[in-house]
């Protein structure tokens, strides 16, 4: 099948920091590609994805994230761009709505943010004839009437990941915090469980926008000191050291995260989670195998003096099986195949 994915514009493709969506657009990209089809990638002139790639803007366009006229200007460009293809995996807000102006063109799209009051009435809209596929059945469960064509769970080429011992560095072991800075992702939480456990806690994370630096110098700055550093937001590889140093991720989110890539990271370096059972944790987590599903900051507390229990090989074994780059993309071609009939 000729395959064009249409990745968001704010940031490039493989994202060189912070960007779940982005990140798993590259597998996805990868995979197909792999899996012997013709794949298109439209996104940003920067992106360094090994696949053919066609672009109209030549920089992300990160800041101006979520706004309309960068977004429409990159759509309608991708559509005149891709027309051509079997099939279209949009993964932009605008898109899916654009390509009314292709009817004979066979669109898929993927929602990556939680379903809330607008974005279900505005994917209501659009279902009937663009196959919406959901990341996690958390995510699914929150618009219990919106038609869906597919819950299918992200994945990684965990051979792109370093496979770490969780030795720590020169100054010996830590924990790592790795996200946004967010009440939401629990950064303070991850501090104040690092504190009550007396151990060291790296804090690796996004703050470009005004509310995350108002929420960091509130919440998270009076308590960080020699045992909780916060490092910024770090490049790919200086990452995957971190997590493949770590004795654990801490991921205490207070919020229906639709997936969380990170959990999937760490895993692949073989550091195990500790994260509250909200969102799509449950899905990705096995508690007691692949990190501990924690209650509260006491439950984690009590967690990380049971981190040496859990077995990394398992934690990587968890993204070799099942959250492999391999099953997700398998799981979309065959929804591609339906969705054009090339199944029989």
């Amino acid at each position: 099948m000729r395959i064009a994915l249409i990745a968001p514009p704010w940031t490039p493709i493989p994202p060189p920091l912070y960007g779940g969506i982005e990140l798993v657009v590259d597998q996805m990209a990868r995979g197909l590609e792999a899996a012997g089809h013709e794949v298109t990638l439209f996104a940003t002139g920067d992106s360094t994805c090994p696949v053919p790639i066609k672009w109209t803007l030549p920089q992300a366009e990160g800041s101006r994230i979520g706004m309309a006229v960068p977004e429409l200007r990159h759509v309608i460009h991708a559509y005149e761009a891709v027309a051509d293809h079997d099939v279209v995996h949009d993964h932009t807000v605008v898109g899916p709505f654009y390509s009314e102006r292709y009817p004979g063109l066979k669109v898929l799209t993927t929602v990556h943010g939680p379903f809330n009051e607008d974005l279900t009435d505005l994917y209501s809209a659009v279902a009937h004839r663009v196959p919406i596929v959901c990341i996690s059945h958390a995510q699914r469960r929150a618009a219990p009437d919106l038609p869906v064509a597919r819950v299918i769970h992200h994945g990684l080429d965990a051979s792109a990941f370093a496979f770490g011992d969780g030795s720590g560095d020169e100054e010996g072991e830590y924990f790592l915090f790795l996200g946004r800075m967010s009440p939401d992702k629990g950064v303070h939480s991850a501090i104040e469980v690092a504190h009550k456990a007396g151990v060291r806690v790296f804090l690796a994370a996004k703050m470009r926008e005004s509310w995350e630096r108002t929420y960091f110098d509130e919440r998270v700055a009076p308590l960080l000191g020699p045992n909780a550093v916060y490092l910024g937001e770090v490049p790919h590889q200086r990452k995957l050291e971190l997590l493949a140093g770590a004795r654990a991720l801490l991921f205490p989110i207070r919020w229906n995260e639709p997936f969380g890539m990170v959990m999937l990271e760490s895993m692949a370096c073989g550091t195990p989670v500790l994260a509250f059972p909200n969102g799509a944790v449950p899905e990705v987590v096995q508690d007691g195998h692949t990190g501990f599903l924690c209650e509260d900051e006491a439950d984690m507390v009590k967690a990380v003096g049971r981190v040496g229990k859990l077995r990394r090989e398992d934690c990587r074994a968890s993204v070799e099986g099942y959250f492999s780059t391999q099953r997700m993309v398998a799981e979309h071609i065959e929804l591609y195949e339906e969705l054009t009939g090339a199944r029989g």
